[in-house]
């Protein structure tokens, strides 16, 4: 009698594979009620969509390749293969916690009300935003903003006047964001020639950025995820074999 473990692995990648396509693909296509961005941060949000539009697609034919390959293998070698599938998943969602090399950058305050005469404001969520983008497009694997891990669905926005994410406060008076890159020389460097430096200037905040280190430690997100676009499927049949 044929083992039917592999199949049912297979199966359990493949549900997990389309909750991670459409947690992507919901972040892609998530309207917004009201647009009240400039046009360098439509710009930048376009890029932002486009580029995770196209690793989507790697990543699609990435497991439609290795799919390919699983007729072709023992029971042993798949499930070895599943296994390791289901690891760099959860790794790339950001449910694992990941080490590596990285910087980090700090936020704080550029000058106190005593020389402004200025209540002190939180950091603008568009800002944190943009900052976000070009770390992703300048090679940026994995981010966490106060020990807080940013994946795809995260929100990033102001309630009630204070900057959130994913429902957490950011009102403290430094904001420490830290970045893992497979090339964290040539994240440093980009970022240290863009004008995000300037842009969090002009809201009187100061951004201090690390040489890059050997080692950084990001946590695991710990948050739930909604995915709305997968539904059970109904009087699935087992292929013939």
């Amino acid at each position: 009698m044929r083992k039917k473990k592999p199949l049912l692995s297979l199966t359990a990648l493949m549900i997990i594979f389309g909750i991670m396509v459409s947690i992507q693909f919901n972040s892609l296509q998530k309207p917004k009620v009201r647009d009240t961005r400039d046009v360098w941060e439509l710009r930048e949000d376009l890029s932002a969509s486009k580029s995770k539009e196209l690793d989507l697609l790697k990543e699609i034919d990435k497991y439609d390749e290795m799919l390919k390959k699983y007729g072709h293998q023992g029971d042993q070698s798949k499930e070895a293969q599943l296994t390791k599938t289901l690891k760099d998943l959860k790794e790339k969602a950001g449910f694992t916690e990941v080490e590596g090399e990285g910087i980090e950058i700090e936020i704080s305050q550029l000058f106190s009300k005593d020389l402004t005469g200025e209540e002190v404001k939180n950091i603008p969520p568009d800002l944190l935003k943009k900052l976000i983008n070009e770390a992703n497009m300048f090679g940026a694997k994995h981010i966490s903003i106060n020990d807080r891990r940013v994946i795809n669905t995260s929100v990033i926005r102001d309630i009630n006047g204070t900057t959130k994410i994913d429902g957490y406060s950011l009102d403290s008076d430094e904001v420490n964001i830290k970045m893992i890159s497979e090339q964290a020389d040539k994240l440093y460097s980009r970022l240290n020639v863009s004008d995000i430096g300037d842009l969090f200037a002009q809201e009187n905040f100061s951004l201090s950025m690390s040489q890059p280190k050997k080692k950084i430690h990001l946590k695991a997100y710990d948050g739930a995820i909604q995915v709305n676009e997968l539904k059970p499927l109904e009087d699935v049949k087992e292929g013939k074999s």
